[in-house]
């Protein structure tokens, strides 16, 4: 089997869809499958290209993998209008080397959303090599982007301060989202097979009018052998100056606009009073320091932010914590299923998510009761309380729930081999 994963995302970046595509791509090589990488230069979630980078096209081999990498214009600041520009220019410069890749007669094309832009040409070609087409849904970029406010710039535009002009404006802004909501329609029902990480997104794809028949549920994963509880954070903790009686609260991973990170801000606030919790906020990303400006204009001395850390790290940065943060607004958290939460649960943490019951995360914390604590999204007192509670809980504990959970439905091994499957099974239709 050939097999082309085509993604805007891939290693070396140390979070979200960078990594998993970063792990796929050398697991399908070690089951004996020639794999292929169409992807930009590394540039998440900094939003700057990597060092050791170029920003151009090129072609190297990582882990018995081709790679084959495309220039992406990168906003140093990003905005509804440079964010289409970003992806855009990434679509255009991959379909131009799409076309220097006809020879590879792929079987599988596998592209990742985001991004959507990526679609015509994936299925163009498709068509002109006989690939079966996958599209795997990471993030729905169309819901996002209207659940986020993130197109409200379509409706400035279109709107004034007379009345007739504001009607005119509403109706011109509901033309678009349906013209935009019709063509991901109409791209969607054209592939072979819509993969996505959650049910609830599967449902949400087949609302879009995918057929049942094509729908394939391919989860994000922990390595469970890597990741467990059983790896200790105390040497870590007092090397990042915390004592063995701070109760550590951590969130890790992308500073961006949808994750809402001023509930945070909010809730260390609220608990400036108690001396022994302490705040950590890891990673970086277009918002990292707009939230750091933020916590120093509140006075916050009970929170820290750091740079993303190295791999290797990662299991004693989650054993150090006491309670871990998955935040979202409430219009992501009903289409994206956070990365994070798959070591989290690994390492057998307890966890606060905002998120409502109908959502995917709403769903799992109602089936595993204890798995982590789910409450409203973008509602400071229900995060603070919800807070409140699971630092009373004895949080030095594994939580069981959590980590049996993750060792039964998201181990990597076990997930990777059920998709090589599926992919064989594709192509004998």
């Amino acid at each position: 089997m050939k097999f082309l994963l085509y993604s805007i995302n891939h290693t070396p970046e140390l979070t979200g869809i960078g990594k998993y595509n970063g792990e796929l791509a050398p697991a399908l090589a070690q089951y004996g499958i020639e794999t292929h990488v169409l992807t930009a230069p590394p540039y998440y979630p900094e939003w700057q290209v990597h060092d050791g980078f170029k920003n151009r096209y090129s072609r190297s081999e990582e882990s018995g993998v081709s790679v084959y990498r495309c220039p992406l214009y990168v906003p140093k600041k990003v905005s509804t209008i440079k964010r289409l520009v970003h992806l855009s220019s990434f679509a255009f410069s991959s379909a131009l080397r799409l076309i220097t890749l006809l020879r590879l007669k792929p079987n599988v094309v596998f592209l990742v959303q985001p991004t959507l832009f990526c679609a015509p040409a994936t299925l163009l070609y498709c068509k002109l090599t006989g690939a079966k087409s996958v599209m795997h849904i990471q993030d729905f970029e169309i819901d996002a982007m209207f659940g986020l406010g993130l197109a409200g710039s379509l409706k400035d535009k279109s709107t004034t301060t007379e009345a007739p002009s504001k009607a005119g404006g509403k109706n011109k802004t509901s033309l678009v989202k349906r013209i935009i909501r019709a063509a991901e329609t109409w791209l969607l029902k054209r592939f072979d097979v819509v993969s996505s990480i959650s049910y609830s997104m599967l449902d949400n794809a087949k609302s879009k009018g995918v057929d049942e028949s094509k729908l394939l549920f391919f989860p994000n994963w922990a390595d469970t052998n890597f990741v467990t509880p059983d790896v200790s954070g105390d040497a870590l903790r007092q090397e990042w100056g915390f004592t063995e009686a701070d109760k550590i609260v951590l969130y890790s991973g992308n500073i961006g606009q949808k994750q809402g990170l001023e509930i945070v801000l909010d809730a260390a606030q609220a608990l400036n009073s108690r001396p022994e919790v302490k705040f950590v906020i890891i990673g970086s990303g277009a918002y990292s320091h707009t939230l750091q400006q933020m916590a120093t204009d509140r006075k916050l001395g009970n929170i820290q932010f750091k740079p993303l850390q190295p791999w290797d790290l990662v299991p004693q940065i989650l054993s150090m914590a006491d309670v871990h943060l998955v935040v979202q607004k409430r219009g992501a958290a009903d289409a994206v299923l956070p990365s994070k939460l798959t070591n989290i649960l690994s390492a057998g943490g307890h966890a606060l998510i905002t998120a409502d019951a109908d959502t995917e995360l709403g769903k799992i914390a109602a089936k595993f009761p204890g798995i982590y604590q789910c409450v409203e999204p973008e509602n400071s007192d229900a995060f603070v309380s919800g807070l409140t509670q699971c630092l009373a809980l004895d949080t030095r504990q594994i939580n069981t729930v959590a980590r049996e959970y993750a060792v039964a439905n998201i181990n990597m091994n076990t997930v990777i081999d059920r998709f090589v499957d599926d992919m064989r099974v594709l192509l004998k239709r």
